[in-house]
């Protein structure tokens, strides 16, 4: 009646770590992201410390704050540890995750005593990359968190943190992490978990240095967004205008006009859509309807912006 479940060695799949497995990870590294509840997207491959090399950088869309991630095809040993604490410190991490075909216990031991003694400003994780197949079947991969932040070690220190944070900045704090549950559990739209005390979401498009966002700005209004930042600002506005080119299809099946922007003082671009309110103004029952706008129009985002946006990719790469 059941098949037999079969653990695929790592080796299988990636003869090589460097030139196979860290490759597919970058390609992947928003699936690693989904398994940590975190929004990551990949900045750079191979990114220089030194005289080291980290295998992934990478940040948290949600948070803007960096994560550096480290692999291996093997069980972990010392010289990576070492690596790892190298390369946060070089690129001041707030994420630090290593991903590894096992975990040792003594290196278990020693990101949990890390986690239990830094601030909550540094996160470490330890990831288990498992591949696994029944019977003759497909095989299909799996992260499986090993280490990971102990929250209610650091619940004071939080709780500390907490009571340094505005009324107002409590509120958008509130507001979004009621909007990420709805976001994540009904409609799977994001794996972020934490709402943070700011005025603006950042959510993966899938597409690395361009991404959807939920705002409140200034002039008393809201905003959705597709944010691009490809690091390069002629790169940024060479994608608004391929954009632009496909603006009548894209405003019709979007169903309203969209506001095509280069943002002054900035390097990035934005298309947008407005609406009006403000988190310390509006009531209970306006804030719901502002979640609502929300949610309908970074649904649409996805759906219209999406593919727009990975032939632009294939055009420019090809």
């Amino acid at each position: 009646m059941f098949g037999s479940l079969q653990k695929v060695p790592l080796r299988t799949m990636w003869p090589h770590e460097a030139l196979n497995f860290t490759p597919w990870l970058a390609d992947n590294v928003d699936s690693l992201g989904l398994a940590l509840g975190l929004e990551l997207e990949l900045l750079k491959e191979e990114a220089s410390v030194g005289d080291f090399s980290l295998d992934l950088l990478a940040k948290d869309l949600s948070t803007s704050k960096i994560a550096i991630i480290e692999n291996q095809l093997t069980q972990t040993d010392h010289d990576h540890l070492g690596k790892l604490l190298t390369y946060a410190a070089g690129f001041d991490a707030s994420f630090v995750i290593w991903v590894a075909e096992s975990i040792r216990e003594e290196h278990r031991q020693a990101l949990e005593w890390l986690n239990n003694r830094t601030d909550t400003e540094t996160q470490f994780f330890a990831v288990v990359v498992e591949v696994l197949k029944i019977d003759d079947s497909k095989p299909a991969y799996h992260f499986k968190p090993i280490v990971f932040p102990n929250e209610w070690h650091k619940s004071k220190t939080k709780h500390s943190a907490a009571n340094q944070v505005s009324p107002k900045a409590e509120k958008y704090r509130n507001y979004f992490q009621y909007l990420i549950d709805e976001l994540r559990e009904k409609y799977h739209f994001t794996s972020a978990k934490a709402g943070q005390p700011q005025n603006w979401y950042t959510f993966s498009s899938g597409i690395s240095g361009a991404s959807f966002g939920a705002n409140f700005c200034q002039g008393d209004k809201v905003r959705t967004e597709l944010y691009i930042d490809r690091g390069d600002a002629d790169e940024n506005m060479q994608l608004l205008q391929y954009l632009k080119q496909h603006k009548a299809s894209i405003e019709t099946e979007f169903g309203s006009s969209l506001s095509w922007e280069s943002i002054d003082g900035k390097r990035a671009t934005r298309v947008a859509i407005y609406s009006n309110g403000a988190i310390e103004k509006c009531s209970a029952s306006e804030l719901e309807l502002i979640t609502e706008w929300h949610i309908k129009n970074l649904l649409k985002f996805k759906s219209v912006f999406t593919k727009h946006l990975r032939s632009f990719n294939q055009n420019t790469f090809r």
